[in-house]
Formats: structure tokens, C-alpha cells, sequence
């Protein structure tokens, strides 16, 4: 037997300047084995989140990426958890992302079942062999470390992207990457996943979110678990450092995603490079960077969604000196700071020693630093003197290719 729970109604602006989220009650009895929600609504006239949360916390939150879910002890629709249905009043979260002046209609249907595989999603595709991958760049790096490329800001079909999670680390490592971070929007639901494609696929795959609001988005990078977005982003930052995991502020200077939200105390990764930095000429984010936190540990993002929009995974690369090439040691090259970022996985490179910047493929290149040009890179390595404060790789107009704090 099925049980059925009806929804209707209009949210209007009023609703949304009471509160950003609005919650619908399912009642799940005892002994079910499977919920699917679906939302219908005008989506040429506004955009509704759509998420969940069961009587024991959170069960999932896509954004708007879905129209309907279905969840099961065993299964989920990507961006929610599976896992047995507790019994109790359930809740649609709807996010008023998008209300129009005369408002939107809506209707939510809900359907509990008892009989076991009844509501399950469709299962995932079978994973597509490896491709093969370019070798991995030797660069200077200090005894008993290496320099790692990668990517900290991608998305999967667990948010709004559009490869699942093999296929994003399959495309990864034939670019040559050798760690990656998917950070889907507000959720937990691709970590799953995440140990299984970086084997068959020969890449390091990091845990993250990106939590995300109309104020900001903010990269917590780690094993940690899910973290409200509809708490104060001061509440981000202490929930990413309990679990062990860094925070960045993502693409700060980025047009109606840019970060306007109040932080009394600075993340220590910032996302000074991210693929909407458009003309590397300008100077915006490095002016960010240095009025918010000049000490802050650059890094950089692709924010890779789909193909034919943003950048490819490693546009650009963000680099980590490591020890080893696991999670672990990941985590621990980012958190000392051993990072710098240029705009490819190839090409010019710029990197620190003890007291020194280090120039590497980019010969002809102009050395900047704090004050401005300092000097031409001559040859495939060169070594200069260097103190505090960031520095960049500029080529013959002026653009910036590659960077350091």
C-alpha cells in the first residue's frame, strides 16, 4: 500500500522575506521502505530548492537541480542520502530561490510505500574504462615532497552538474590531475562514492561541499560532515575546523555569486583564482585577496559543471607540495600553505622555496612581486630571491599565469 501526501499553494515575495526556507510535512509511518517527492511548478517564471530532512537531521538538498527524489534504504536520488526511513513527520525543505512579484504556484506530491524496491531510483550506469593520462610534471620541490595539480571547486550530478562521479573522475585524470575536491552544492551524498572512482581512476578524490547561499559560497574541503547553510557562515567555518577540514571563500569577486556575507574571523584557503577571472589582466581578485586576507593560502577553482560552461577541471590548477598523495597528506600540504596556482596544468609555474620564488616552464615570463615587475625568467627553472606578500608570472600583455602567496 501507498500513502499519499498533497501539497498546494502560492509562495510569494512576503514568504521570502520571512525566511529564505519553508518546510512541508510527510508523515512516513512505521515500516516503510521507500518516499519519492515530486515538485511542479513554472520554472520559465521562478526557481524553488528542493531538499529534505527526515526526523533525524538532514536527507539531502540538490538546490534546484531537482524536480522530484526518491529515497530508499538502499538507494537515493543523487543529492540524498539513502538509509532506512525513520518513522515521524518528514520535511520537504523548499527554498524560495527565485519568486516572482505576482508570485508562484506550486504543487507537491509525496508517496510512502511499504513494499521494498517499489519507489527505487534508477540505478547508476556501469563506469566507463580509464582513459589514458598525461605524465605527472616533475617540478623542484623540497626533499622527500612533491608538487600535486588540482582541482578544489567541481560539481557533480549530486548538485546541479551534469557527470556523475566516475565520469568527473575519469575526465579529471586524463587532464593530468592528480586530486581532485567535489564539493556539490549543500550536500554530502556523493562522499559514497567518492573512494571506489578514485581507484578505478588512479586519483585522489577529497570530500567537500560547497556551501552555498544568495549572500556567498564557501569551499569546505574535508571529511567533514554536512553542514547547515542556513546558519551564519561564522557557523560554517567552526563546523569545517571541528571536523578537521579548511574552508575558502569561493569566487569572491564574481558577479551575483560574489561573497557580501559578514565573517569575524578569516577562513584560511581563498579562492583567488576561479575560471570567471576572465580577463587575467585585471586585478580584482588579487585586490580582494589582499584587502580581506593577505596572508590567506591562495588557491584556485574551476567550479566545473558541465561542458560548454565554466572551465574544464584543472582551469585552473591549484598545486599542493606533498609528502605523499593521499587525502591526508593533501589536506596537510593545503594547511601549511605549500600551494601556488597557475591558469593550466601545463605551462608556467611559480612556486616557493625557502626565502625564493621559483619559476618553472616559463621562460620569457615577467617575475612580479608586492611592488611590481622585478624581473624576466630566463631558462626553463629559475630561482629568485623573494620575500612576503604574494607573487605572480605575467606574460608579454600583462596577464597573470601563474601565482603564489
Amino acid at each position: 500500500m501507498a500513502a499519499l501526501t498533497h501539497h498546494h499553494g502560492w509562495w510569494t515575495l512576503e514568504d521570502r522575506f520571512r525566511s529564505a526556507w519553508h518546510y512541508l510535512p510527510v508523515d512516513v509511518p512505521p515500516g516503510s521502505c521507500g518516499l519519492r517527492i515530486g515538485l511542479d511548478y513554472d520554472r520559465a517564471a521562478g526557481v524553488l530548492d528542493l531538499g529534505c530532512l527526515g526526523p533525524a537531521g538532514f536527507r539531502g538538498w540538490p538546490g534546484s537541480a531537482r524536480r522530484e527524489f526518491a529515497i530508499t534504504a538502499d538507494a537515493a536520488t543523487p543529492g540524498y542520502l539513502p538509509g532506512e526511513l525513520e518513522p515521524g513527520t518528514w520535511q520537504v525543505v523548499i527554498g524560495l530561490c527565485g519568486v516572482p512579484p505576482e508570485g508562484l504556484e506550486y504543487r507537491l506530491t509525496a508517496e510512502v510505500s511499504g513494499s521494498p524496491g517499489r519507489l527505487a531510483p534508477p540505478a547508476a550506469a556501469p563506469a566507463a574504462p580509464p582513459r589514458p593520462r598525461p605524465p605527472r610534471r616533475d617540478l623542484p620541490a623540497a626533499p622527500g615532497r612533491r608538487w600535486l595539480a588540482g582541482d578544489l571547486h567541481t560539481h557533480t550530478v549530486h548538485s546541479d552538474g551534469a557527470l556523475t562521479v566516475p565520469e568527473l573522475a575519469r575526465l579529471a585524470a586524463a587532464r593530468g590531475l592528480d586530486f581532485l575536491a567535489i564539493t556539490d552544492h549543500n550536500t554530502v551524498s556523493h562522499y559514497a562514492e567518492l573512494p571506489a572512482a578514485a581507484a578505478r581512476y588512479g586519483i585522489t578524490l577529497l570530500p567537500g561541499q560547497e556551501v552555498t547561499t544568495a549572500g556567498g559560497h564557501a569551499g569546505a574541503v574535508g571529511a567533514t560532515r554536512w553542514i547547515d547553510f542556513r546558519q551564519p557562515a561564522q557557523y560554517w567555518l567552526a563546523a569545517t575546523e571541528r571536523a578537521g577540514g579548511l574552508l575558502s571563500v569561493n569566487h569572491p569577486v564574481g558577479g551575483e555569486v560574489s561573497w557580501t556575507l559578514p565573517l569575524h574571523r578569516r577562513p584560511p584557503l581563498a579562492e583567488v583564482w576561479h575560471w570567471s577571472w576572465l580577463d587575467l589582466r585585471w586585478t580584482a581578485p588579487l585586490a580582494w585577496w589582499l584587502a580581506w586576507d593577505a596572508g590567506a593560502i591562495p588557491v584556485g577553482g574551476s567550479d566545473w559543471h558541465r561542458p560548454g560552461s565554466d572551465a574544464l577541471p584543472g582551469s585552473p590548477t591549484t598545486w599542493v607540495e606533498c609528502e605523499a598523495g593521499g587525502p591526508e597528506a593533501i589536506m596537510a600540504g593545503l594547511r601549511a600553505g605549500r600551494t601556488a596556482v597557475s591558469a593550466q596544468r601545463e605551462g608556467p609555474v611559480l612556486l616557493r622555496a625557502a626565502g625564493e620564488v621559483i619559476a618553472a616552464g616559463a621562460d620569457g615570463a615577467v617575475l612580479a612581486g608586492p611592488d611590481g615587475p622585478r624581473a624576466r625568467v630566463r631558462g626553463p627553472v629559475a630561482a629568485f630571491p623573494a620575500g612576503p606578500g604574494p607573487w605572480r608570472l605575467l606574460d608579454e600583455a600583462g596577464a597573470t599565469v601563474a601565482l603564489t602567496g
